[in-house]
């Protein structure tokens, strides 16, 4: 194993299990990313030497020799980017990050979890399920788990590694699963597939990988047709639809609860099982993950306790503030969803609205890509439109330069929510100073969150 490993775009969820990971087994770690972050000063309290500077003195004098460091980086670095470019000019060993996560969890029995939507959630119950059982696994995950505050779940000599199988870039084909899962394959990255058709056929390419004697786990429905080799199973799972081989059914609500029943083949029943993050979308997402880890071994009282005692990974329906918060009793249901493409956003506010019934639903979302909102802008109004109300901020960059004509705008013409604006992100605060809400939710991949605990802050300081 490597014992000097340079990290450029440390920051990066992705990224950072991995850091995590070598700094586990004592390698000297360091990277580069573009802005600090509650992460990347997590991982300098662990150890890194982290730069927020694209400046090539900035490499620690230990990472400069070409022999002994290995440098790793994620696509959304720019490739101007002058450090990477010192990397690659000085003869290094450089690869990206998907194919140093193959290179870790390929002789493992790995569970890998791709789709558009559902997949960091997944990926962690089924992680959680295993991590906290008799099973075990190594857990390289999209989202901070609130059970453990980490991305990464470590079991010392267990055979399992749970993955989050991400299809930007195409980053998944570097992995070879014993267990797949997909989740969803609504089109997106339009940008590396083209059109539908290609994003189709990077899920197809994924399924081509399980090894043999392993498992195809797909919700049905899908346009996917799978092209997997000799010896794989494939599996189909459900969190509504009764012809899935595993599948739930009576699903019910209690005020802030949701339970249902799971079934299996060969007359397998769990029943009443309290779902840990209840809102409906998750449905789906338990019953993947309770297949995926009864095929890697868990109990089915294992899959019980771990769906109900699943806090979720953080930005997954977080739910910051409850109306037993507040002094009162009685204030503003505060939530913030990671939710960023049409169906994703679509689900969580339904499912909002059957946690809490005949409460009014304010949503803030922040598009994220002008690429994604060019293509999807009509799904986008859609889907927020069933919200009471809904704000829309301007678009987050992030690795993009701007399109002309794309703007929030376009999305914000085709609500149909009762009402509807456009509010700039720094005037956000100061609107919900002056504003009264049942319900407030912030969605989308942006930076909303970061103003989360000022938003929770000016709640708690209103008199209800």
């Amino acid at each position: 194993m490597e014992n000097k490993v340079y990290f450029v775009g440390i920051g990066g969820i992705g990224m950072a299990n991995l850091a995590r990971y070598y700094m586990q087994r004592g390698a000297t770690v360091a990277g580069y990313d573009r802005t600090p972050s509650e992460l990347t000063h997590a991982l300098e309290k662990e150890g890194a030497d982290v730069t927020y500077d694209d400046d090539t003195q900035t490499i620690p004098e230990v990472m400069r020799c070409p022999g002994d460091t290995l440098v790793v980086y994620t696509p959304a670095i720019p490739e101007d980017n002058h450090i990477l470019t010192y990397f690659r000019d000085g003869g290094f060993t450089v690869i990206k990050r998907a194919a140093l996560l193959g290179r870790i969890t390929g002789h493992s029995e790995a569970i890998c979890v791709a789709g558009s939507h559902g997949k960091t959630t997944t990926s962690s119950m089924i992680a959680h399920i295993l991590y906290s059982g008799s099973v075990g696994c190594n857990a390289f995950l999209g989202g901070i788990l609130r059970n453990y505050d980490s991305n990464l779940l470590l079991t010392p000599g267990c055979r399992h590694s749970v993955i989050e199988a991400d299809e930007y870039d195409r980053s998944f084909h570097h992995l070879s699963p014993h267990i797949a899962v997909v989740t969803s394959t609504d089109p997106d990255h339009l940008d590396i597939y083209g059109d539908e058709a290609g994003y189709l056929e990077g899920f197809a390419h994924f399924t081509s990988l399980i090894r043999p004697g392993g498992y195809l786990l797909l919700h049905t429905g899908l346009k996917l047709h799978p092209r997997t080799g000799p010896g794989v199973t494939t599996l189909t799972y459900s969190g509504s639809d009764p012809e899935a081989l595993y599948h739930a059914e009576n699903i019910r609500h209690t005020p802030g609860h949701l339970y249902f029943d799971f079934v299996g083949p060969d007359g397998l029943r769990i029943d009443s099982i309290e779902l840990g993050v209840p809102v409906k979308i998750n449905v789906d997402n338990a019953t993947g993950a309770i297949a995926a880890s009864l095929l890697a071994g868990a109990t089915p009282e294992e899959c019980r306790r771990g769906i109900a005692t699943f806090q979720g990974p953080k930005r997954r329906f977080e739910i910051w503030l409850r109306p037993e918060d507040y002094p009162g009793g009685n204030g503003t249901v505060l939530i913030d969803d990671y939710a960023h493409s049409p169906a994703e956003i679509e689900a969580s506010i339904k499912g909002v609205k059957a946690l809490y019934p005949g409460h009014r639903l304010t949503v803030v979302f922040q598009p994220h890509l002008y690429t994604r909102t060019r293509d999807f802008a009509p799904e986008f109004a859609r889907a927020l439109s069933h919200a009471d109300r809904t704000i829309l901020c301007e678009i987050y960059p992030a690795r993009e330069l701007p399109i002309p004509g794309v703007t929030s705008e376009i999305i914000l013409q085709g609500v149909e929510a009762p009402e509807k604006q456009l509010i700039l992100r720094k005037d956000l605060l100061n609107y919900v100073k002056n504003t009264n809400f049942d319900i407030l939710m912030t969605l989308g991949a942006a930076d909303l969150n970061v103003l989360l605990p000022d938003i929770k802050r000016i709640l708690l300081e209103k008199e209800y």
